[in-house]
Formats: C-alpha cells, structure tokens, sequence
C-alpha cells in the first residue's frame, strides 16, 4: 500500500502549478492521499482561491494518477483550510525562490 501511496505521489509531480512553475507536490498542495481498493482520495488545495487554471490542475491531477494500473477512480477534494502559503513548500521550491 504504502508503495503505491508513493506512486501516487510520483505521479502528481508530475502536475506543474503554471503560475509558479513547480509541481503540486514540492509546492506543498497536496494536503492526504488515501488509497482504499484502488480507489483514491487526494485533498489539496491551491495556491490562490481565484486561481484562473484551478479546474486546469484539478484535471491533470486527476488524467496522471488515473495512469497508474492500480488505479480505478479518483476524488479530489478541493480545501482553502488550511489556507496554503509558501512556508508548506519543499526546501527545493524556496531555495529556487531566494527564501532561504
């Protein structure tokens, strides 16, 4: 399970926030992962509520973890709670962007 928990996790990074050109995972939008008779749950957020591409990402989220064999749905649930800021970013992310 936890193996294809992390081909999940593969596979979203492959999806790129075009606004801040890094994956949604480095830039710390996906909040959980469940995966339960290969059904799947993500919960993430974006980075601005009025994002334009929201519907976009929401959809290439979905079409790559749906590539997975394993895979029979995908529920992506939408959350603004906690609200995402830069400080949830992976070190790379930030280091790319001069925070630290």
């Amino acid at each position: 399970m936890e193996e294809q928990k992390a081909k999940i996790i593969e596979a979203l990074k492959k999806v790129i926030d075009p606004e801040l050109g890094f994956n949604i995972v480095d830039l710390g939008l996906i909040y959980d992962v469940q995966l339960k008779d290969g059904n799947v749950k993500i919960v993430m957020t974006l980075s601005s509520p009025s994002c334009p591409l929201s519907g976009t990402i929401l959809n290439w989220a979905e079409t790559e973890v749906k590539k997975l064999n394993f895979v029979k749905s995908v529920d992506i649930e939408l959350v603004w709670e906690p609200q995402w800021s830069i400080e949830r970013a992976g070190e790379n992310v930030k280091k790319a962007l001069g925070i630290i």
